[in-house]
């Protein structure tokens, strides 16, 4: 995969865990599979809209895909497509921007801007 960037959704409590501790270790469905569920650019609406509807103060952080190594892998999932996962906790420092989850008119989730 050449994905520089993926996308994690998580809760008002938990970017606070991040923002915090500079580190997140997962949600509960993260910590049940063992990894963090990280989405790209075109897989992230999707993810959304599966398993965060009716849920509302989230937000989106863009993570650099660059800073990992062994710890991040490629599998397939969801309809076969490859998803990253994360094999450790998120770092802060890994993080590149993050803001509230919001939609495009067309009712796309809008990717984080840095600065």
């Amino acid at each position: 995969m050449t994905t520089q960037t993926a996308y994690k959704v998580l809760t008002a409590d938990q970017m606070a865990t991040l923002e915090r501790d500079g580190r997140f270790d997962g949600a509960p469905v993260d910590v049940a599979d063992g990894y963090i569920h990280l989405s790209t650019a075109d897989q992230l609406t999707e993810t959304v809209d599966k398993h965060f509807a009716g849920q509302h103060d989230l937000y989106v952080a863009a993570v650099d895909l660059g800073s990992f190594d062994a710890s991040l892998k490629w599998e397939e999932s969801r309809g076969g497509q490859l998803f990253p996962h994360l094999y450790g906790p998120l770092l802060l420092e890994t993080v590149i921007a993050y803001g509230p989850l919001e939609r495009d008119d067309d009712g796309l989730v809008k990717l984080p801007v840095a600065g």
